[in-house]
Protein backbone atom coordinates (compact mmCIF):
# COMPACT_ATOMS: atom_id res chain seq x y z
CA UNK A 1 0.00 0.00 0.00
CA UNK A 2 2.96 2.45 0.14
CA UNK A 3 3.47 2.48 -3.46
CA UNK A 4 3.05 6.53 -4.46
CA UNK A 5 2.99 7.66 -1.04
CA UNK A 6 4.99 10.13 0.25
CA UNK A 7 6.66 7.51 2.27
CA UNK A 8 7.61 5.49 -0.88
CA UNK A 9 9.24 8.78 -2.53
CA UNK A 10 11.12 9.53 0.58
CA UNK A 11 12.88 5.89 0.61
CA UNK A 12 12.54 5.00 -2.53
CA UNK A 13 15.66 3.36 -4.55
CA UNK A 14 14.28 3.26 -8.45
CA UNK A 15 15.73 5.90 -10.83
CA UNK A 16 11.88 5.86 -11.87
CA UNK A 17 10.05 7.20 -8.78
CA UNK A 18 9.42 10.54 -8.06
CA UNK A 19 12.11 10.89 -4.88
CA UNK A 20 12.07 13.87 -2.88
CA UNK A 21 14.68 15.45 -0.74
CA UNK A 22 14.86 14.64 3.50
CA UNK A 23 16.40 16.19 6.05
CA UNK A 24 18.25 13.97 8.08
CA UNK A 25 20.17 14.27 11.63
CA UNK A 26 23.35 13.89 12.63
CA UNK A 27 23.25 9.65 12.96
CA UNK A 28 21.70 9.51 9.82
CA UNK A 29 17.95 9.36 11.03
CA UNK A 30 15.15 10.82 8.68
CA UNK A 31 13.82 13.49 10.16
CA UNK A 32 9.59 14.24 9.26
CA UNK A 33 8.26 17.39 10.15
CA UNK A 34 4.98 16.59 11.07
CA UNK A 35 3.33 15.80 14.17
CA UNK A 36 3.31 11.93 15.16
CA UNK A 37 -0.07 12.13 16.94
CA UNK A 38 -1.37 9.79 14.47
CA UNK A 39 1.57 8.28 12.49
CA UNK A 40 0.62 5.09 14.20
CA UNK A 41 -2.52 5.02 12.18
CA UNK A 42 -0.56 6.19 8.92
CA UNK A 43 1.77 2.99 9.58
CA UNK A 44 -1.00 0.61 10.08
CA UNK A 45 -3.01 2.02 6.84
CA UNK A 46 0.47 0.80 4.60
CA UNK A 47 0.47 -2.16 6.31
CA UNK A 48 -3.10 -3.40 5.66
CA UNK A 49 -5.35 -0.77 4.19
CA UNK A 50 -7.50 -0.20 7.12
CA UNK A 51 -7.79 2.20 9.70
CA UNK A 52 -10.33 2.95 12.24
CA UNK A 53 -11.95 6.60 12.35
CA UNK A 54 -11.26 9.01 15.44
CA UNK A 55 -14.49 9.34 17.14
CA UNK A 56 -14.31 13.45 17.47
CA UNK A 57 -14.12 15.94 14.35
CA UNK A 58 -10.95 17.29 15.15
CA UNK A 59 -9.01 13.93 15.37
CA UNK A 60 -10.29 13.41 11.64
CA UNK A 61 -9.89 16.85 10.44
CA UNK A 62 -6.22 15.98 11.96
CA UNK A 63 -5.99 12.59 10.15
CA UNK A 64 -7.16 14.35 7.63
CA UNK A 65 -4.22 17.03 7.31
CA UNK A 66 -2.01 14.08 7.63
CA UNK A 67 -3.22 11.62 4.78
CA UNK A 68 -2.94 14.27 2.37
CA UNK A 69 0.46 14.92 3.44
CA UNK A 70 1.38 11.66 2.77
CA UNK A 71 -0.48 11.10 -0.33
CA UNK A 72 -2.96 8.38 1.11
CA UNK A 73 -5.87 9.70 -1.32
CA UNK A 74 -8.30 6.66 0.24
CA UNK A 75 -7.90 7.51 3.85
CA UNK A 76 -8.03 11.03 2.98
CA UNK A 77 -11.34 10.37 0.75
CA UNK A 78 -12.54 8.68 3.71
CA UNK A 79 -12.41 11.17 6.34
CA UNK A 80 -13.45 13.98 3.87
CA UNK A 81 -16.49 12.11 3.38
CA UNK A 82 -17.13 11.85 7.00
CA UNK A 83 -16.08 15.13 7.65
CA UNK A 84 -19.06 16.25 4.24
CA UNK A 85 -21.55 14.49 5.97
CA UNK A 86 -20.90 15.68 9.09
CA UNK A 87 -21.70 19.44 7.17
CA UNK A 88 -24.29 18.42 5.89
CA UNK A 89 -26.14 17.02 8.83
CA UNK A 90 -25.43 20.85 10.85
CA UNK A 91 -26.66 22.42 7.54
CA UNK A 92 -30.35 20.55 8.17
CA UNK A 93 -30.40 21.69 11.11
CA UNK A 94 -30.21 25.06 10.40
CA UNK A 95 -32.29 24.27 8.13
CA UNK A 96 -35.17 23.43 9.90
CA UNK A 97 -34.28 25.63 13.04
CA UNK A 98 -34.63 28.55 10.07
CA UNK A 99 -38.21 27.29 9.05
CA UNK A 100 -39.02 27.07 13.31
CA UNK A 101 -38.59 31.06 14.13
CA UNK A 102 -41.50 32.09 16.44
CA UNK A 103 -43.61 35.51 15.07
CA UNK A 104 -43.69 37.89 17.41
CA UNK A 105 -46.67 39.73 16.60
CA UNK A 106 -46.54 43.83 17.17
CA UNK A 107 -49.76 45.01 15.70
CA UNK A 108 -53.16 44.12 18.11
CA UNK A 109 -54.89 41.69 15.84
CA UNK A 110 -58.74 40.89 16.67
CA UNK A 111 -59.16 37.83 18.24
CA UNK A 112 -61.18 36.35 15.58
CA UNK A 113 -57.92 36.29 13.34
CA UNK A 114 -56.42 33.64 15.68
CA UNK A 115 -59.66 31.63 15.73
CA UNK A 116 -59.40 31.44 11.92
CA UNK A 117 -56.16 29.52 12.06
CA UNK A 118 -56.72 25.69 10.90
CA UNK A 119 -53.73 24.79 13.07
CA UNK A 120 -53.88 24.66 16.80
CA UNK A 121 -52.08 28.19 18.56
CA UNK A 122 -50.78 29.21 21.75
CA UNK A 123 -50.21 32.80 21.84
CA UNK A 124 -48.29 34.15 24.95
CA UNK A 125 -48.86 37.79 25.87
CA UNK A 126 -46.53 39.53 27.92
CA UNK A 127 -45.51 43.39 28.27
CA UNK A 128 -43.83 44.36 31.73
CA UNK A 129 -44.70 48.11 30.65
CA UNK A 130 -48.61 47.89 30.62
CA UNK A 131 -48.27 47.62 34.97
CA UNK A 132 -48.86 50.61 36.49
CA UNK A 133 -48.30 49.72 40.03
CA UNK A 134 -44.74 48.27 41.43
CA UNK A 135 -44.71 44.68 41.21
CA UNK A 136 -43.88 42.37 43.65
CA UNK A 137 -40.60 41.42 45.00
CA UNK A 138 -40.65 37.73 42.79
CA UNK A 139 -43.01 38.62 40.08
CA UNK A 140 -39.55 39.83 37.84
CA UNK A 141 -38.18 36.08 38.42
CA UNK A 142 -42.30 34.62 37.32
CA UNK A 143 -42.19 36.53 34.66
CA UNK A 144 -38.66 35.24 33.32
CA UNK A 145 -40.02 31.36 34.39
CA UNK A 146 -42.86 32.25 32.12
CA UNK A 147 -40.60 33.27 28.87
CA UNK A 148 -38.48 30.54 29.42
CA UNK A 149 -41.69 28.04 29.57
CA UNK A 150 -43.01 29.29 26.40
CA UNK A 151 -39.53 29.10 24.69
CA UNK A 152 -38.77 25.46 25.92
CA UNK A 153 -42.82 24.10 24.52
CA UNK A 154 -42.23 25.75 21.43
CA UNK A 155 -39.09 24.09 20.53
CA UNK A 156 -40.55 20.88 22.02
CA UNK A 157 -43.97 20.90 19.68
CA UNK A 158 -43.85 23.34 17.02
CA UNK A 159 -44.60 20.42 14.76
CA UNK A 160 -47.56 20.12 16.44
CA UNK A 161 -49.05 23.68 17.45
CA UNK A 162 -48.09 26.62 16.44
CA UNK A 163 -46.92 29.67 19.30
CA UNK A 164 -47.24 33.16 18.80
CA UNK A 165 -45.17 35.79 20.84
CA UNK A 166 -47.74 38.33 21.27
CA UNK A 167 -46.03 42.08 22.35
CA UNK A 168 -48.70 44.15 20.59
CA UNK A 169 -49.51 45.88 23.74
CA UNK A 170 -52.35 44.49 24.69
CA UNK A 171 -53.10 45.35 28.39
CA UNK A 172 -52.27 41.51 29.63
CA UNK A 173 -48.83 41.97 31.67
CA UNK A 174 -48.58 38.15 31.36
CA UNK A 175 -51.09 35.72 30.20
CA UNK A 176 -51.31 32.58 27.88
CA UNK A 177 -54.12 31.86 25.41
CA UNK A 178 -55.12 28.53 23.87
CA UNK A 179 -57.04 28.19 20.33
CA UNK A 180 -58.08 24.85 18.76
CA UNK A 181 -60.89 24.24 16.43
CA UNK A 182 -62.03 27.49 15.46
CA UNK A 183 -62.85 28.41 19.41
CA UNK A 184 -60.35 29.40 22.24
CA UNK A 185 -59.94 27.09 24.45
CA UNK A 186 -58.64 28.80 27.29
CA UNK A 187 -56.89 31.34 29.20
CA UNK A 188 -54.36 31.82 32.05
CA UNK A 189 -53.76 34.82 33.21
CA UNK A 190 -50.62 35.23 35.31
CA UNK A 191 -51.09 38.64 36.37
CA UNK A 192 -52.78 39.61 39.86
CA UNK A 193 -53.22 42.48 42.20
CA UNK A 194 -52.02 42.28 45.38
CA UNK A 195 -51.90 44.70 48.87
CA UNK A 196 -48.73 43.25 50.03
CA UNK A 197 -47.83 46.77 51.31
CA UNK A 198 -50.07 50.07 51.92
CA UNK A 199 -49.65 50.29 47.76
CA UNK A 200 -51.58 48.50 45.45
CA UNK A 201 -48.77 46.32 43.77
CA UNK A 202 -48.74 43.62 40.61
CA UNK A 203 -48.06 40.01 41.00
CA UNK A 204 -46.77 38.09 38.69
CA UNK A 205 -47.56 34.05 38.80
CA UNK A 206 -46.13 30.89 37.19
CA UNK A 207 -48.81 28.70 36.90
CA UNK A 208 -47.32 26.27 35.20
CA UNK A 209 -48.92 23.01 35.83
CA UNK A 210 -51.64 24.54 34.21
CA UNK A 211 -49.88 25.88 31.38
CA UNK A 212 -48.19 22.12 30.80
CA UNK A 213 -52.20 20.79 31.17
CA UNK A 214 -53.65 23.15 28.83
CA UNK A 215 -50.89 23.24 26.31
CA UNK A 216 -51.59 19.29 26.14
CA UNK A 217 -55.07 19.48 25.55
CA UNK A 218 -54.26 22.55 22.60
CA UNK A 219 -52.43 19.77 20.96
CA UNK A 220 -56.09 16.83 20.75
CA UNK A 221 -56.81 19.53 18.04
CA UNK A 222 -53.48 19.08 16.11
CA UNK A 223 -53.75 18.17 12.06
CA UNK A 224 -50.49 17.23 10.10
CA UNK A 225 -52.45 18.24 6.63
CA UNK A 226 -52.66 21.97 7.91
CA UNK A 227 -51.01 25.03 6.63
CA UNK A 228 -49.04 27.41 8.76
CA UNK A 229 -50.08 30.89 8.96
CA UNK A 230 -48.90 33.67 7.10
CA UNK A 231 -47.45 36.43 9.75
CA UNK A 232 -45.39 37.86 7.12
CA UNK A 233 -46.94 41.03 6.23
CA UNK A 234 -48.42 41.61 10.21
CA UNK A 235 -45.32 40.31 13.14
CA UNK A 236 -41.71 40.47 12.67
CA UNK A 237 -39.95 37.17 13.76
CA UNK A 238 -38.33 36.34 16.73
CA UNK A 239 -34.51 35.06 15.67
CA UNK A 240 -33.25 33.89 19.32
CA UNK A 241 -36.05 30.95 18.84
CA UNK A 242 -34.41 27.75 20.51
CA UNK A 243 -34.04 24.48 18.69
Amino acid sequence: HAQGTMLARMFCTSSNSRKVDVLCDDEGYVLIDRDGKHFGTILNYLRDGTFRLPTNKQDIQELLKEAQFYLLEDMAKQCQDVLDRECNENRDQVMDYIKFRIPVVTTPLPEKFFLSIKMPVVRFSYNRHNNKYSYTEKSDNTLLCNIELFDKLSSQHHNRLYFVRDLSGRNEICCWTFYGGGKKLSEISCTSIVYATERKQTKIEFPEAKILEETLNCTLYHNNEVELPDFSSLSTYDDSAPV
